[in-house]
């Protein structure tokens, strides 16, 4: 009896694992699942927790063995999309960031955004001017900690937070300053939505950033926002292309695609490459997911999408879910009480660390961090660029999503737009995705950076995210190595091999097709179809010939083994 109680709990144990999500304010979410179970009960399980009903922003984040990012397909098992065993831990992020997030219905969603919107201020995804900096600085300050008491706050007390990866005394003092003098009398929520209205304004809104390569072999950043998708490189946004803009986006290895109609019917192709196969797939999956999402107006328009080109197989991927329009239609209709909220700006935090050491207001308990140690990758593989590319030009937003403000904003100008004092560079957009390198700037990478630095890991989507360093002086470094012809580029042998290849599986793909066109020939010559041009072949001598000396014989033979093995059939 003992023994079956003992198996049967074995076999529940091997039906279950544990699953951590890592949320938005550094709290842990840890829970029991079915091995069966797919996404979707996961997030809805975290939003439960939450309080949450506009879910439909957010998404689960998770990184594989290979530090790749994914997001969690709430249509499919997740123990089917891990490649780890369990148990599993991803992270709570914004997947789709709300195009107006002052219009958000309710309280609690605006904080979760703030958190969201405040984390990537910190890790570099949010960049902007230094004066728009200070301002963003000062309403955290103002939400974390109220007014300016100078009995609590001695001076230099905005120098204890670490809003971005480096800012200087000065810009500190400017944070203080507005602290002090702009924003006295803001309650947490009121500053809250002032950060959220200003962020929102700023050209880096929304990116979550992906490294590739241009046609010149430069680093780019290639991302998709609630307003189109761009392109970022140094300080500028050089491509922006609207969502009705865009037709396709297709991926074949790591080359990315993106097909778009502009004003004029002037059809352009912007073509980039990705790190790794995998890294570009991700790419194209979150295209299709923000394509659709911001895009459409409903979900039944969604269809699904195929990377394929003719005659071979590639990957298939259709958007689950709800588009904005509903979203925000759906959120127009929510009616209850506005959910408590536990804001942690109490204690210290890996994204803003506090001066204020008080407890944490969460119903989730803190489990352990562990400090790693990381080196960051400067370089990635420099790959060669297709000639196309697009007009550099400044952009409006013409549907309903957009404010008159950020309108206006977009259509200032047509000149590739400034979006920083420094050089785009989001730290943790580096690290997950791998990159190809060469041992000549390995080794000139570790030159610059000295030592590994460390870091408190952020499990995850921000696994590894390394301080960062001066990465304008890293372009240069990485510069001199293209100049040396250090830096990795598609050699002269892997541009012939990448032909041949071409050419042997349209070879493949013709002698297949011949082969099927002749046996549905010789299906028709030998069957009894009455057709003029079947007679004609069926009365030449050269047919005769195939079908006396090999075609009968041919049928014989298959005639008499079936007949064998119907009788070993039947004999059993």
């Amino acid at each position: 009896m003992l023994s079956r109680l003992m198996s049967g709990s074995v076999r529940n144990l091997e039906r279950e694992y544990m699953c951590t999500v890592r949320l938005l304010d550094d709290t842990e979410y840890t829970c029991t699942i079915q091995r069966d179970a797919k996404g979707q009960y996961l997030f809805d399980l975290i939003c439960h927790h939450l309080n949450l009903l506009e879910k439909d922003y957010f998404g689960i984040r998770y990184v594989d063995p290979d530090k790749q990012r994914h997001w969690l397909e709430f249509t499919k098992s997740i123990s089917k999309q891990m490649k780890s065993q369990p148990p599993f831990t991803m992270c709570l992020r914004v997947k789709f960031y709300p195009p107006d997030p002052a219009a958000l219905k309710e309280e609690i969603t605006r904080y979760l955004v703030f958190l969201q919107i405040k984390r990537d201020l910190y890790h570099g995804r949010l960049l902007c001017k230094t004066s728009d900096a200070a301002l963003l600085a000062a309403y955290i300050l103002q939400a974390e900690i109220g007014d300016y008491d100078p009995g609590k706050h001695p001076e230099g007390y905005s120098s204890k937070f670490q809003f971005f990866p480096k800012h200087s005394e000065k810009l500190e003092r400017r944070i203080a300053e507005i602290h002090k003098t702009e924003l006295i009398g803001q309650t947490p929520e009121t500053a809250e939505l002032k950060f959220l209205q200003k962020a929102q304004m700023l050209e880096t809104y929304g990116v979550d950033p992906h490294p590739c390569k241009d046609v010149s072999g430069n680093p780019a950043f290639l991302a998709f926002t609630p307003f189109g998708f761009v392109v970022l490189q140094g300080n500028k946004r050089v491509h922006f292309l609207k969502w009705h803009e865009v037709t396709k986006l297709k991926f074949e290895g790591k080359t990315f695609h993106i097909y778009a109609n502009q004003k004029e019917d002037k059809k352009i192709i912007l073509t980039y490459f990705a790190p790794t196969p995998e890294a570009c797939k991700h790419l194209w999956k979150c295209g299709v997911e923000n394509q659709a999402f911001y895009k459409l107006d409903k979900s039944s328009q969604v269809r699904t999408v195929s990377s394929s080109n003719l005659f071979f197989k590639g990957s298939r991927f259709r958007f689950s879910g709800r588009v904005a329009k509903e979203v925000m239609e759906q959120s127009a209709k929510i009616k209850r009480e506005p959910p408590e909220i536990h804001r942690a700006g109490l204690v210290p935090s890996r994204s803003c660390p506090s001066i204020t050491h008080g407890p944490r207001l969460s119903s989730v308990p803190r489990t352990r961090r562990r400090a790693v140690h990381i080196s960051i990758m400067e370089g990635l593989e420099s790959l060669r660029d297709s000639a196309h590319s697009t007009p550099v030009r400044s952009v409006s937003h013409g549907d309903s999503f957009m404010s008159r403000s950020r309108s206006h904003v977009m259509d200032s100008g047509d000149r590739a737009a400034v979006i920083s004092d420094e050089t785009y560079s989001p730290s943790d957009s580096v690290l997950p995705t791998p990159v190809a390198e060469h041992s000549l700037e390995l080794a000139v990478s570790r030159q610059i950076n000295g030592a590994p630095c460390s870091i408190e890991e952020e499990k995850e989507s921000e696994a590894g995210t390394p301080s960062v360093g001066d990465l304008a002086e890293l372009g240069a470094d990485s510069r001199v190595l293209k100049s040396a012809g250090g830096e990795a580029t598609l050699s002269g042998t892997e541009q012939v091999n990448k032909f041949v290849l071409s050419v042997l599986r349209l070879l493949l793909v013709t002698i297949g097709l011949l082969f099927v066109l002749l046996l549905l020939l010789i299906i028709l010559t030998e069957s009894d179809l009455d057709i003029a041009f079947l007679r004609d072949i069926r009365q030449t001598p050269e047919f005769e010939q195939f079908h006396y000396e090999y075609f009968c014989p041919l049928r014989r033979w298959f005639a008499c083994k079936l007949r064998w093995v119907g009788g070993l059939l039947i004999n059993k």
